[in-house]
């Protein structure tokens, strides 16, 4: 499966955020979200494992109430089922989501 970011539709992803999914196949997939500042991805918890990867800007995350500064570059990996959340600290901020079921509720 080939995927052309450009050519991938967004879909609303919360208040302040966008979403496009980037690949899915097997167990896996790769969604990007773009955040603006201020944006808040609520706390919550899914059956999926999950690793996030900052591509760009910076975010406070709360990864079962152990809160962090996360910056372009870094990473964490969040269990199944624990609780997590993000707040965007600059506009653009972008997170690479890859998840592991499938999440097929994003398509």
């Amino acid at each position: 499966m080939f995927v052309k970011g450009s050519e991938t539709k967004t879909v609303h992803a919360g208040e302040g955020a966008v979403r496009k999914l980037l690949g899915c196949g097997g167990t896996l997939t790769m969604a990007e979200v773009e955040f603006e500042k201020g944006a808040v991805g609520e706390m919550h918890s899914h059956e999926h494992e999950q690793v996030c990867y900052i591509v760009q800007g910076r975010f406070q995350f709360n990864l079962n109430g152990d809160i962090r500064l996360l910056q372009k570059g870094d990473s964490v990996y969040v269990p199944s089922n624990i609780q997590h959340g993000v707040t965007a600290l600059e506009d653009h901020s972008i997170l690479l989501d890859v998840f592991t079921p499938q999440r097929e509720d994003f398509y």
